[in-house]
């Protein structure tokens, strides 16, 4: 056929086909930038540049769309070029080829908030993600197929796993998402901390086979991106890149030919309900991102940037709080934690002025002893960058370096940008502590409480239940984790009324024993064995009797080799009736009837529906299982961010506006544990062995304080809160709080720009202590004494007084008569 175009139409037909194929690969416009990502030795290379990559981790699930832009910007603002974020399997697809992509489940949204804010992305698929999610992220519905073997050489874990991670990777493609598309995804990872438990697998063989189809299956992908496997050293497949995880990755060596990537540096820990609060110190976590840039490293990402909350039935473990706040720059409500978030923010700002000497220059090393040194990097224009490390723990040192000393603190990296200066410290936090307080709002008070029992009688027989057995069935497998309750139910006849004590073995979380539709006991297990032995007293009747057992989990595992195969709930018993002279009536083998979940959960409650005949008694009941209870209130007036007080409940479920905010259990107190008492950043971190420090909280509620993101209020309108009440608490004694910045405070050298600032609009009310000599292991709102500064007193009352935020140089002027010894200002102010 003879082309009829013109010669003179060519071009412009040639071009206008190019865009076309710019436009289709470059997310949908010819303006898009398609970016190749690729490796060497020492960084990713985008578009054949070598890079820093400052990453932090937000999971989307555990916060809300709408603070989903304020988060991301907050991590820019810091200092980071890159958000990482798993992929949570059980939460898209809650049961088979059923999706949800809705809410805090839209990925695609989450991704595009990335993608506006100018930021990297990194997609971890795994999809088994550990992350205190709740079976580690993998749907139970699996342990129902046939043939099924989690994380092991099997098809039918493989063909779901396929399915599952082409889904998600076709909805990235379908959307432009990776960055060879103009989109913000450089990285992809496949499989989790593997390695780890590989060993420990029953199958080595199977083992290694799996992680290899898992790197094969990834490249089939063609996502354009590397590929990477974290803790996977031992038996790391072809195509994929190796990374490290932990509290320190600085003398991690990566094999072969691929850059040194940090991709979870632990920020602080998560919280168990009998634990107190985990936190780590500002000066460690940013000693450690400076060894690692100081010894080779160019991707390094922070687990958590922001930790959020385990909404809903999320949350691991078993036994992890709804909160996952993980002690993480910013908090678990979205407010930055001060002085974590600026003190890296200071360190990420020099880190990416030295981004070129990093991952183009000459390193040198030297060594002054083994655990003091300096590294330089050098151009080949003859500029450099250096660092001086001292990895003592209670030893601080002079160190002699190109002609000059430097004395370097115990446990504390130098940041030389120009290899003369010394710029930063990391033992040396310059930014502002801030005190977050939570207030209670107005809208507590006159709370009125609606009252409805939760229906039993349904489930004190054996005729509710769709599946019978002649044996006690494991609760995940029975119920598709659906629900944390499943009831196990039967009957025996007698033929004279005796009493006994009925026994029960369990590998659930709680049991509560109904004899004849009245409670005849409740018992949970101690955090970590997750097995007991329940006893109870039973009256029986002469003729028919019913027995009805109502097992619970409270999160399930979700770490460890083989952890699907924990078991849970009343699997194999034996459920006795002991006679005083110890023979007894085993009830094993009886015909047991099952039925997962409440009645309450059947028919919604908590979606507040209109044709429910709520209870307004004049007297609410209290200390009174299985009830629920709802109120109405106003939103509380302002931007700050809002949490509902349950301490006077005992366990159960709370609800906003229907969504379910998470489980609580305020009657759980944390235990007390050494690290409760003492708190020092030299020396590392760790937090198990007994060796834990810098915790908070013992002897105090596990969580009282539960988010109410204000997406779920009605913007000055009315709401509703329904409590689900398992164990018997007193709602009269629920009140809302919101958020905001309490005290805040610096310490400043001579040269210093001291920076105070609050929040939301809040206003610095008053300059407190100007001081200098404050006793050490003070906490800040609590500081008095010292030698006080007049001059800087009044300096920072003029600067900062009715001001949200202010500025004032430290000058010799501040140095009062009789403080010369002591260059240390410690500042306080109230916001």
């Amino acid at each position: 056929m003879r082309d009829s175009t013109s010669t003179m139409e060519r071009p412009a037909l040639a071009m206008a086909v190019a865009l076309l194929v710019l436009a289709s690969v470059c997310g949908g416009f010819p303006g898009a930038s398609c970016t190749k990502v690729s490796y060497d030795d020492r960084a990713l290379l985008i578009d054949g540049e070598r890079r820093i990559i400052l990453s932090g981790s937000i999971h989307y699930p555990r916060s809300t769309p709408e603070m989903w832009p304020d988060l991301i910007q907050k991590a820019k603002d810091g200092g980071l070029n890159t958000i990482e974020t798993y992929v949570f399997w059980n939460g898209h697809e809650p049961r088979p080829r059923e999706y949800n992509f809705e809410g805090n489940y839209d990925i695609m949204r989450f991704f595009s908030e990335v993608q506006k804010a100018g930021m990297y992305a990194i997609l971890r698929i795994g999809p088994y993600v550990c992350a205190e999610w709740n079976y580690g992220g993998l749907p139970a519905w699996l342990r129902k197929i046939p043939g099924m073997q989690f994380r092991l050489h099997n098809e039918p874990f493989e063909r779901e796993m396929e399915t599952f991670t082409k889904l998600i990777v076709n909805k990235m493609k379908d959307a432009n998402m990776f960055a060879e598309q103009g989109g913000p995804i450089i990285l992809a990872q496949i499989e989790n901390e593997y390695g780890n438990i590989q060993g420990s697998l029953p199958d080595q063989e199977s083992a290694t086979k799996y992680i290899h189809w898992c790197a094969e299956m990834a490249n089939n992908q063609n996502v354009s991106v590397p590929w990477i496997m974290c803790q996977q050293s031992n038996d790391l497949p072809p195509n994929v890149l190796e990374t490290c995880n932990g509290f320190y990755c600085h003398d991690f060596k990566p094999k072969g030919n691929m850059p040194k990537m940090w991709t979870e540096n632990w920020t602080g820990w998560f919280k168990s309900w009998d634990k107190p609060d985990y936190h780590r110190p500002a000066e460690d976590v940013a000693y450690a991102v400076a060894m690692f840039f100081q010894n080779s490293g160019s991707v390094q990402n922070y687990y958590m940037y922001h930790g959020g909350t385990n909404f809903g039935r999320t949350s691991g473990g078993p036994y992890i709080t709804t909160s996952y706040d993980y002690d993480a720059p910013l908090d678990e409500y979205g407010n930055i934690s001060q002085p974590k978030y600026g003190h890296l923010k200071q360190l990420h700002a020099l880190l990416t002025s030295m981004e070129k000497h990093l991952v183009y220059g000459q390193q040198n090393e030297t060594s002054f002893d083994d655990k003091v040194k300096a590294t330089k990097y050098t151009l080949d224009d003859g500029s450099s960058a250096c660092f001086i490390s001292n990895s003592h723990d209670n030893k601080d040192v002079n160190v002699t370096f190109e002609g000059s000393v430097y004395q370097v603190p115990a446990w504390s990296v130098s940041v030389l940008p120009d290899c003369k200066t010394v710029a930063y410290n990391t033992a040396k936090v310059k930014t502002q502590t801030s005190v977050m307080v939570k207030k209670e709002s107005a809208v507590s008070r006159g709370l009125k409480w609606f009252w409805l029992p939760e229906l039993l009688e349904p489930f004190r027989t054996e005729r509710t239940g769709s599946l019978r057995s002649n044996e006690l069935l494991e609760q995940i497998v029975t119920g598709a984790d659906e629900s944390d309750y499943l009831w196990y139910k039967t009957s025996l006849t007698s033929s004279a009324a005796e009493e006994f004590t009925l026994y029960v073995n369990t590998t659930g979380h709680e049991l509560y024993a109904f004899v004849n539709g009245k409670l005849a006991g409740y018992q949970h297990s101690a955090n970590g064995p997750y097995l007991f032995q329940f006893q109870a007293p039973a009256k029986l009747k002469a003729g028919k009797n019913y027995i009805s057992l109502l097992s619970a989990t409270v999160g399930l595992k979700n770490y460890g080799a083989s952890f699907e195969l924990m078991p849970a709930g009343i699997v194999g018993g034996p459920v006795k009736l002991v006679r005083a002279d110890g023979s007894a009536i085993d009830l094993s083998h009886n015909t047991w009837t099952y039925k997962t979940g409440l009645y309450g959960e059947s028919i919604q409650i908590h979606l507040d529906r209109p044709d429910l005949e709520w209870t307004f008694p004049r007297t609410v009941p209290v200390n009174r299982p299985f009830s629920w209870y709802k109120a109405i209130f106003h939103t509380p007036a302002g931007e700050d961010a809002v949490v509902v007080d349950l301490a006077g409940m005992n366990k159960g479920v709370v609800y906003v506006n229907g969504h379910n905010l998470g489980r609580y259990w305020t009657s759980y107190i944390a235990g007390d544990m050494d690290g409760c008492h003492r708190c020092d950043y030299r020396g590392e971190y760790t937090t198990w062995g007994n060796q834990e420090k810098c915790l908070t909280g013992c002897h105090e509620i596990g969580q009282r304080f539960y988010h109410v993101p204000r997406s779920f209020l009605n913007a000055g309108g009315l709401n509703t809160i329904v409590l689900f009440e398992e164990a018997g608490g007193d709602p009269a004694k629920v009140n809302f709080r919101t958020v905001a910045v309490g005290p805040v405070c610096v310490d400043a050298e001579k040269g210093d720009a001291i920076t105070l600032s609050c929040a939301h609009g809040s206003t610095i009310s008053s300059i407190d202590v100007a001081s200098f000599g404050l006793a050490k292991g003070s906490q800040c709102g609590a500081y008095k004494g010292g030698c006080e500064s007049k001059a800087a007193m009044e300096a920072l009352s003029a600067a900062c007084v009715g001001k949200e935020s202010c500025t004032v140089s430290y000058t010799d002027d501040f140095v009062s008569a009789g403080c010369e010894g002591s260059g240390v200002l410690t500042v306080q102010a109230t916001c």
